[in-house]
């Protein structure tokens, strides 16, 4: 699958024709279950093994990753739900192939409806305000409002849409993708992960079924910051291995070198090799941190202390930071290797820098080097403001 999904990835970025079927046949495979326990179906691999395929997938198609991320993500709340009828019921779903995707963010400007917002701020819950709501029509729960940044929801059967319940509180609720309420405008208009599906989503009161109401225990909410980057990091490293093979197939396919070069070929180019070797070492670069944050969070999660996951995120952060600096740049250099043929459109070497600099806009870099200074000097806990965002629906006296 992986293999089928490289030989087209260029020219569909270049048609922007989205790849409804592959994704499908992911999910057909095994793909979307490899997170789902293996008493519901599943095959219960463990988050290095998920991230390291996540970053073969994204050195296939860098597309793939994100589209499938708000459907990892709902399996991870899934897993730590407090409530274990719901959670059974959906991970048997997914592991019969349903994919999820994902509806959080809102356009700006959006405002919470009224009483909801009140009692939200209230509670100290402030910050990526929503307005979208769960509340009745002729006694049913339904879901009503507007997304933004709804990565996924083009191919999923089902998606976990962020919202405001009755009483106020933030809560997720799981809705068909395909009801007659749900409108899909494919407007992302990215330069980069154009065939993500990341644009608006409107839900028209939504009927909520059985099983629809997420519960989560904030053991959950504390792994999601860390989990959301890794994937972002996995797809960046599967962008540097992709960036540096078919900067190889540029250089063997190279018919002449240039005026100064010191070799009449490509392959023997010294200089043209130096390029190969360092596109090299800033993959491996993404490889080792993505294993190292990987990794944290494997043992974040046995742990189960919030010290624990502070100190993943930091490392996590910190490793955003140096993947990122380092993908950016072999996109940028793996010109150097193709001369004026590498610019031309049918190599596609252009998609790389742009995925890179898309990915590296979510969870905007930044900010994170004064994240992990202040945790590094302070104690900060670089995590913290994400529990101003999700709040556990069965905490209601919580505040921020």
């Amino acid at each position: 699958m992986f293999e089928r999904l490289a030989a087209g990835a260029g020219e569909r970025d270049l048609t922007r024709t989205h790849p409804f079927e592959l994704v499908r046949e992911l999910a057909e495979v095994g793909f979307g279950r490899l997170r789902v326990p293996l008493e519901y179906g599943g095959y219960g691999v463990d988050l290095p093994t998920l991230f390291d395929l996540l970053a073969e997938a994204g050195q296939a198609d860098s597309n793939v990753p994100q589209i499938l991320r708000g459907h990892f993500s709902a399996i991870e709340i899934l897993r730590n739900s407090n409530d274990p009828e719901s959670a059974a019921y959906w991970l048997r779903r997914i592991a019969a192939g349903a994919i999820f995707g994902n509806a959080q963010s809102e356009p700006a400007g959006i405002s919470q409806t009224r009483p909801a917002a009140d009692q939200a701020v209230a509670r100290g819950v402030t910050g990526f305000e929503i307005s979208t709501r769960l509340h009745r029509v002729d006694g049913r729960l339904v879901v009503s409002g507007t997304k933004f940044y709804s990565t996924g929801s083009l191919f999923a059967d089902f998606i976990r849409v962020a919202v405001i319940d009755e009483d106020g509180q933030r809560a997720f609720a799981v809705v068909p993708a395909r009801h007659a309420g749900v409108v899909h405008v494919d407007d992302w208009d990215g330069v980069g992960q154009r065939l993500t599906g990341s644009g608006t989503t409107r839900f028209e009161a939504v009927p909520v079924p059985e099983h629809g109401l997420l519960g989560l225990v904030r053991e959950a909410l504390r792994s999601l910051p860390a989990f959301f980057q890794i994937v972002h990091l996995a797809n960046l490293a599967g962008i540097a291995r992709s960036i540096r093979d078919e900067s190889i197939a540029v250089v063997r396919s190279r018919q002449r070198t240039s005026l100064h070069a010191l070799s009449t070929e490509a392959t023997a180019d010294p200089e043209v090799l130096g390029v190969i070797g360092t596109l090299h070492a800033r993959s491996l670069t993404a490889d080792t941190l993505l294993r190292r944050a990987a990794d944290g969070l494997e043992t974040a999660n046995a742990d189960g202390t919030p010290e624990a996951y502070a100190a993943n995120f930091a490392d996590v952060s910190a490793a955003q930071v140096a993947i990122i600096e380092a993908v950016l740049d072999a996109a940028t250099i793996a010109f150097n290797a193709g001369g004026s043929s590498a610019v031309r459109e049918r190599t596609h070497l252009d998609r790389h820098w742009r995925n890179a600099r898309t990915l590296a806009s979510h969870n905007p870099v930044i900010h994170k080097p004064r994240v992990v200074g202040a945790y590094l000097v302070n104690g900060t806990p670089p995590d913290s403001s994400f529990d101003r965002v999700l709040v556990d629906r069965k905490e209601s006296d919580h505040e921020s």
